[in-house]
């Protein structure tokens, strides 16, 4: 797998416009699975045809049970500066339920382990409205994440997704639905008690404190092109074209294998990405910029918008701040559904 990876990595360089990186993000899957020197061999690949800028951020997505002391102390001999760790909660029955690997001790002990080894920059994933959890539980998953220090949270309300054993359960009566007046109000108390103890609340799921902000995914955020290597990785233009790579391993490396790319290409269409830049925008603090709407789509579309975003103002759903159109932080919850009703059909 990391030979086609690299291979993958020149054979797709001239892809990216801006050769110098501000964001590199091993992600999606488990990447922790490989060895700390594997991780060094590939950010050295990346390195062979792109340049770092001088702050880059380097990220590594990691389960708890994967971040033992050897693996940390390669790790920290590495360019990798940013750990997201894949914490869900405190809780062992939280844990259980979302039938994770790590236990409550351990998603404690990962964290405290990669801070002794010298990682500051750290997120993890909290996830609130579980039928295991209550407001009080969720009271004492925020209070251990300010006691760890930890200056960037992401958070997400339970779902369902088909084919787990969470539906499963579900579906059994085993374990209860997830109530969607319960997942509100965590979510708001959340947001009161972060941004009582300094965090920036800079994205429906997002917080961070000042300096800590995900530039990687703050890329994402605002339209701007990446590039994704290996299976099911996922890449983007910055304009009309995403890709995605096959997520079958071993169809990966046979293409790549033969110098051939095992990915697939879709041409976004005006209306795709005129829903793409609302449904991002209203998700963050820095909303949809309506210059850029006004330059970018037609007047077909932008009349239709505008004609729909004037009632939404008028009740109080959508603000206009410094030509940014915005959903007022009281409505984050329902920021998606607010955002589906203006798309372009």
């Amino acid at each position: 797998m990391l030979d086609a990876m690299k291979k993958e990595i020149f054979l797709r360089k001239e892809e990216l416009q801006n050769k110098n990186l501000q964001s590199l993000y091993f992600g999606g899957g488990t990447p922790s699975v490989l060895s700390a020197d594997e991780i060094k061999s590939l950010i050295d690949e990346v390195l062979k045809h792109f340049s770092f800028n001088n702050d880059i951020e380097i990220t590594l997505e990691a389960n708890p049970d994967d971040l033992n002391v050897q693996f940390l102390k390669g790790l920290s001999s590495s360019p990798v500066n940013r750990l997201s760790i894949g914490t869900q909660s405190f809780f062992d029955e939280d844990l259980k339920m979302m039938n994770r690997a790590h236990n409550a001790s351990e998603a404690e002990g990962s964290i405290k382990r990669a801070q002794d080894l010298g990682f500051e920059n750290l997120s993890i994933d909290l996830i609130y409205g579980s039928p295991t959890s209550n407001l009080e539980i969720w009271k004492e998953n925020l209070n251990k994440t300010i006691a760890l220090e930890i200056p960037h949270i992401s958070s997400y309300a339970l779902t369902v997704e088909p084919k787990t054993a969470l539906e499963n359960w579900v579906s059994k009566g085993k374990v209860a639905n997830p109530k969607e007046e319960e997942q509100n109000r965590e979510f708001y108390y959340m947001i009161d008690f972060l941004k009582d103890h300094g965090f920036d609340h800079y994205e429906v799921s997002n917080f961070a404190k000042e300096g800590f902000y995900s530039r990687h995914n703050s890329a994402y955020w605002k339209y701007q092109e990446y590039l994704g290597i290996g299976p099911s990785a996922h890449s983007y233009n910055g304009t009309d074209v995403r890709s995605w790579n096959v997520a079958n391993n071993q169809q990966y490396i046979k293409k790549l294998n033969s110098n051939i790319l095992a990915k697939e290409t879709e041409i976004l269409s005006q209306q795709d990405q005129f829903n793409e830049m609302i449904m991002i925008g209203l998700r963050t603090i820095w909303g949809v910029d309506l210059n850029s709407l006004n330059e970018k789509f037609s007047e077909n579309i932008l009349d239709k918008f505008n004609k729909e975003i004037q009632h939404k103002i008028e009740d109080g759903i959508l603000k206009i701040e410094n030509d940014h159109l915005k959903i007022p932080e009281k409505h984050w919850f329902m920021a998606d559904g607010i955002a589906s009703d203006l798309f372009q059909v």
